[in-house]
């Protein structure tokens, strides 16, 4: 059944996330999602051009509802690695709270699925983990003491190697049915990071 005509598009990116993130781009069909959005295919085309840039709208739509609202402490001017740590809790706390093992991260699914045949949705990928590790520099740098010093180099290693774990860590969360092992991963992590600043 058809919604009503009146729609927004907010509202079809959101229910086609979903969809992809739970199913994947190349296994999910524009019939999954006339029957997610409760939209016909005319609507769909109409309104975005095609299964390929309403998979490209949900980039947008993830990265305003679930990766802002998530990251963006980690971004602020004095964010430091507990904010790092705070940031992992928010999400395995949310995964368990929908349930374990999940989706994990769409763009990290994304990252593996389509990006290697797809150019653009490559460039996605890169602007997020760009972003990601953007706010790890920060969060490295307020956590050094005043007596401390680390090059640049030193600082964007440890921040690559934390883009990578972040990555893996939502990955490993679409296999485990325990949200401890995620948080374990975690602390025991950022020990280990803690470490390498003393």
């Amino acid at each position: 059944m058809a919604r009503p005509q009146k729609y927004k598009s907010e509202n079809l990116a959101d229910l086609a996330l979903t969809t992809f993130w739970e199913g994947g781009y190349f296994a999910t069909s524009m019939d999954d999602l006339v029957r997610a959005t409760g939209v016909n295919r005319h609507s769909i085309y109409k309104e975005f051009g095609g299964k390929r840039q309403l998979f490209l709208a949900s980039f947008n739509h993830y990265s305003e509802t679930i990766v802002t609202p998530a990251f963006s402490r980690v971004e602020e001017a004095d964010a430091n690695l507990d904010a790092v740590s705070d940031y992992f809790e928010q999400q395995i706390t949310l995964a368990e709270a929908t349930g374990l093992p999940g989706p994990g991260c769409f763009i990290a699914n994304s990252m593996t699925e389509v990006a290697p045949q797809d150019p653009e949705v490559q460039k996605i990928v890169d602007t997020h983990n760009e972003r990601l590790k953007q706010g790890f520099v920060g969060a490295l740098r307020n956590s050094f003491s005043s007596t401390e010093s680390k090059s640049d180099d030193e600082i964007e290693q440890l921040a690559q190697i934390m883009l990578v774990f972040t990555n893996g860590l939502w990955s490993l969360s679409r296999r485990v049915s325990d949200g401890q092992k995620l948080r374990d991963a975690a602390n025991n992590f950022l020990t280990l990071i803690r470490r390498n600043l003393s």
